[in-house]
Parts: C-alpha cells; structure tokens; sequence
C-alpha cells in the first residue's frame, strides 16, 4: 500500500484507478502569498477500453496538465497530470487515454466545478 493512499479519501473518485500518486508538495503560491498542495500523478501502464495491450507501446508521457480540485484543510489544491502517450506497434498511429476528471473549458475538476455552480458561484471567476 502507499504512502499517499489516504488521499484517495480527497480526490476525485476512481482517480487513483487510473493514476499514481508521485508526489504531494506543499508550496507557496506567489500571487497570492498563501500556501497550496500540489498532487503529482503519472497515468498507470494500462490501456483503457478494449484495446489490446500487446498491441501498444507506452512512449512517454504528454505535457502535464494542472487542475484546481477542492481545498484541504483550507488551503489550494492542484493536481499536476501526466497522461502516457502510446504508440500502436504495427500502424504507428498515437494513442492517449481520455478521462473526463476536468471540466469542460475550465482548469477545475469536475466535481469543484459542478459545486461550484450549484452554490451560485461562476466557475470561471477560478481559472487563474
């Protein structure tokens, strides 16, 4: 068992199926001088769907991505995502895993996002 697995009781569900926890950082935030949590997470060496693994080589990892997920403990949360780029062995053709974690135009999760505009709140106003 890891060391981060208490986090699953905080990140978005079914997250940590797909996705390690690398590392958990706490870090002072410039712009607004108060202190955020950064959780690292590389997708697991896993295909999803019915795709053949045999049929699919893992080439790296694509650019990562940074999400706002809920506070804890009343400070920032931002998860930094690396999503494995795969590469079919006979076609060549790319490959990438989707989720749907973020919402749709926004640098939130989608469930911040969705409580969000249920209190009222424009999500935007957070996409900083």
């Amino acid at each position: 068992m890891s060391h981060f697995s208490f986090l699953e009781h905080f990140l978005p569900e079914d997250l940590l199926n797909h996705f390690d926890v690398i590392e958990l950082i706490e870090l002072g935030e410039v712009s607004s001088k108060k202190m955020i949590f950064e959780i690292h997470l590389n997708e697991k060496n896993a295909l999803c769907g019915d795709l053949e693994v045999s049929d699919y080589e893992s080439k790296g990892f694509l650019p990562s991505t940074r999400i706002q997920d809920f506070p804890i403990r009343g400070k920032a949360v931002y998860l930094v995502i690396r999503r494995r780029k795969w590469r079919n062995k006979e076609t060549g053709k790319a490959y990438c895993n989707t989720y749907n974690y973020r919402s749709e135009g926004a640098k939130l999760t989608q469930e911040l996002s969705d409580f969000l505009k249920g209190t009222g709140r424009d999500p935007r106003r957070y996409d900083k």
